[in-house]
């Protein structure tokens, strides 16, 4: 079993954000397994099943708002038994290159106030991640609220569209062959609109 989860906040008017790459990229992946979301109240969250080479993998997508993503991730992991080592999360980066990923099999939460709220609930660091590059500049003026809750322009979403799809075939890579692959083939991928 997988447990799969992008973050991001619910709601038509963050879905076009940059704090919102982690939910591009779960519903990227649920779009080419051909699995169903469903609302699953008990876990706050959006759920959808699909199978991959006899392997179950859950899709989660925590519906509690960002900072307290781990009221949805904790509660699901310990209702199905399973553990940090088969987690991994789909989350924006600020200090990554727009559409560049970084996959790491564990680690601190960097600021990221979704990862801080899982790590708190799941009780461990060490569950792999896939960074998606949001690419806030040095010189960027908004403070990194407003630059995360941004609405993308057009050039941006198409970068982040094919980020989602680079993603997509990290995350498909990571159950096939392991997070070691799955970081040389993507760690250093760079989507061509970028």
């Amino acid at each position: 079993m997988k447990v799969l989860v992008g973050l991001g906040n619910p709601g038509a008017e963050y879905a076009e954000t940059p704090h919102n790459l982690g939910f591009w990229a779960i519903d990227a992946l649920a779009a080419q397994l051909g699995a169903e979301w469903k609302a699953e109240k008990r876990f706050k969250a959006l759920v959808a099943k699909a199978l991959r080479k006899g392997e179950t993998l859950w899709l989660l997508k925590p519906q509690t708002y960002m900072n307290l993503s781990g009221e949805s991730v904790g509660p699901f992991l310990k209702y199905y038994g399973a553990t940090a080592g088969d987690l991994l999360v789909l989350s924006d980066d600020c200090d990554l290159p727009p559409g560049r990923l970084r996959i790491r099999p564990s680690g601190s939460a960097g600021g990221h106030n979704g990862l801080k709220s899982i790590i708190a609930h799941v009780g461990t660091e060490a569950f792999a991640r896939i960074r998606l590059g949001a690419g806030r500049e040095a010189g960027e003026r908004r403070g990194l609220k407003d630059f995360v809750l941004h609405r993308f322009s057009p050039a941006e979403a198409a970068v982040a569209a094919e980020a989602a799809q680079v993603a997509v075939e990290a995350v498909l890579c990571w159950i096939d062959h392991g997070l070691s692959e799955a970081q040389n083939r993507y760690n250093a991928a760079r989507p061509k609109n970028s």
